[in-house]
C-alpha cells in the first residue's frame, strides 16, 4: 500500500520565528502545523490583514457597530422614555392634586364612622326603651283586664248582697267604669 502524503508544501521562514512559533505553539499545546493551519483559516475568515498590528479594520467596525447601538439607544428614549417620562409627570401633578380631596374624602369617612357608631348607641337606647314601654303596655293591658275583673266581681256581689239600687243607675255606674277602664 502506496502512502499519500498530504503535506506537499512547505514554508520557509527564518529562525527567530521558528523560536516564536514553538513557543506558541507549546503555549496553545498545539504543534506547529496546527498552529500555522489555524491562523490561516483564522485571517482567511476575519479577512484581516496580519501586516496591520493596529487592527483598524477591526477598530471601524467596533466603531460603526457601537455607533449604531447608540443611535438605537436614543431613537428608543426619543420613542418610548421621553412619552413615558411626560406621563409620569402628568401623573404625579394628577395625584398632588387629588390628594387633598383623598384626604377630605378620608376625613369624612372616618368621621361617617364615629357617627354611625353613635347613631348605633343611640339605636339601642331607643330600642331598650321602646322594650319597656311595649312591657309596660302588656302589663297596663294586664292590670285592665284584672281591674275589669275586680270591677264585675264587686258588681255581681253588690247585686248578690241586695243594695238597693235602681237598675239604670247599676248599668250607668258599670258602663262609666268600663269606659274609664277603657280609656286609661
Amino acid at each position: 500500500m502506496v502512502r499519500i502524503d498530504e503535506n506537499k508544501k512547505s514554508v520557509r521562514f527564518p529562525e527567530a520565528v521558528d523560536e516564536r512559533l514553538t513557543l506558541l505553539a507549546r503555549k496553545l499545546g498545539r504543534t506547529k502545523r496546527e498552529v500555522v493551519m489555524q491562523m490561516v483559516d483564522y485571517f482567511y475568515k476575519s479577512k484581516k490583514d496580519p501586516a496591520d498590528l493596529n487592527d483598524e479594520v477591526l477598530k471601524k467596525e467596533l466603531s460603526s457597530g457601537i455607533s449604531r447601538i447608540l443611535s438605537f439607544i436614543r431613537k428608543q428614549e426619543g420613542d418610548l422614555l421621553v412619552p413615558m417620562y411626560s406621563a409620569m409627570e402628568e401623573l404625579m401633578a394628577i395625584a398632588k392634586a387629588q390628594s387633598p380631596l383623598l384626604k377630605n374624602i378620608g376625613k369624612g369617612q372616618s368621621e361617617a364612622t364615629i357617627m354611625g357608631r353613635e347613631t348605633i348607641g343611640y339605636l339601642k337606647l331607643v330600642d331598650g326603651t321602646l322594650k319597656k314601654i311595649l312591657g309596660n303596655m302588656r302589663e297596663r293591658e294586664t292590670l285592665k283586664s284584672r281591674f275589669r275583673q275586680v270591677l264585675d266581681y264587686y258588681i255581681t256581689q253588690r247585686e248578690a248582697l241586695g243594695w238597693p239600687v235602681s237598675a239604670a243607675k247599676k248599668e250607668e255606674l258599670a258602663k262609666h267604669a268600663r269606659q274609664s277602664l277603657d280609656n286609661l
